[in-house]
């Protein structure tokens, strides 16, 4: 296999600057407290929690490409690895394990068997269609999107809901030529 990286992701998270953990945690867990008394229904803030994640990924991707040194990866699969061993490792301090490939190459599963997250969270009965963590399928997905991937980013397992992991599956709807805003030849 190729080298995933010129810098690993345990290099990189050595070297950032951090926050508190459990203040990261805390933090998070009351924005999505005062989301779900604002906006009252689950599904609501499913998306909101999505278009926020969205709208951070868009701009983390220059930091992620700034400090990581990451070139160009090849293909969809590639890409995954680099989102589970680097990006996640660089901004959560976890790292995935990519499986669950398609045919295609286009669909597989980020598994988290950690997930800082949700430390001191317990989801009521009235919040069962909650995706606590659906911020990081909007990360995952504006990231994608500003390197020419749209994708699909979906939970398929949640331990908050009783499962045994933490599984993001994602889905590349279609490779995005890149545009450029002039031609030099006119």
């Amino acid at each position: 296999m190729a080298p995933v990286a010129p810098r690993s992701g345990d290099a990189i998270f050595a070297n950032v600057e951090r926050v508190n953990a459990e203040l990261f945690t805390l933090t998070y867990g009351a924005i999505v407290r005062q989301l779900l008394t604002d906006l009252e229904e689950v599904e609501e803030v499913n998306k909101q929690l999505d278009q926020m994640g969205y709208n951070i990924g868009i701009r983390l991707i220059d930091e992620f490409l700034a400090k990581s040194n990451v070139s160009r990866c090849i293909d969809f699969k590639e890409t995954a690895e680099v989102i589970a061993k680097v990006g996640l490792k660089m901004f959560l301090g976890v790292t995935a394990t990519v499986g669950n490939w398609d045919a295609e190459g286009t669909t597989c599963s980020l598994i988290l068997e950690d997930n800082p997250l949700v430390d001191f969270v317990e989801l009521p009965d009235t919040c069962q269609g909650l995706y606590y963590c659906n911020i990081l399928s909007g990360v995952i997905r504006g990231a994608l999107e500003m390197v020419s991937m749209k994708t699909e980013v979906t939970w398929i397992r949640d331990m908050l809901r009783g499962d045994d992991a933490f599984e993001l599956q994602l889905k590349l709807l279609k490779q995005v030529p890149e545009e450029y805003p002039y031609k030099d030849d006119e």
